[in-house]
């Protein structure tokens, strides 16, 4: 029992001499950039949000480019699923959303975590010029999912494109 007062008092007293740092009000928002989104979070989410496009690309792939037949029914099967998503009255609109809206949600998401955006007023006078400065973080997730997801996106626009052009002529 005499240890642990012995150790309060020690502990209060070292407390009692901790420096406090000193922080200018003015000048405490210049030094503090702080991101929109967790660039982790913002990662891990995107993963979700281009699992099942990436799936649909692969389907596609193996289904038109496989010179091997083993195993086309599944690859067949996911075309027949989306074909009789876009047949269903109440739920034709999911098939866009999830191979087009995820993606750029998926963009969005990890766009905002690696963007740092900052005003100041800078010079003596500190009121007639401004800055403005845009930081962007070099993380490599983020960065890979927004490249995977536009070229996700570009890859439908462009089949989209193909298929409307096809079915014309």
């Amino acid at each position: 029992m005499a240890t642990n007062m012995k150790d309060k008092d020690e502990f209060l007293k070292q407390m009692e001499n901790l420096q406090v740092p000193d922080i200018d009000p003015p000048k405490h928002p210049e030094m503090v950039k702080m991101a929109i989104m967790n660039a982790e979070r913002s990662a891990a989410l995107g993963v979700w949000l281009i699992v099942v496009p990436c799936y649909f690309l692969f389907c596609v792939f193996m289904y038109y480019f496989s010179h091997l037949r083993i195993g086309t029914s599944w690859f067949a099967a996911m075309f027949k699923l989306m074909e009789g998503l876009e047949k269903t009255p109440g739920i034709s609109f999911l098939g866009p959303i999830v191979l087009v809206v995820l993606p750029i949600v998926c963009i969005i998401i990890n766009a905002l975590a690696i963007t740092h955006v900052r005003v100041q007023k800078s010079g003596v006078d500190q009121s007639k010029a401004r800055e403005f400065s845009i930081t962007l973080k070099l993380k490599l997730w983020n960065i890979l999912l927004i490249l995977i997801s536009l070229a996700i996106v570009f890859i439908f626009i462009a089949y989209v494109v193909a298929e409307n052009i096809s079915v014309r002529s």
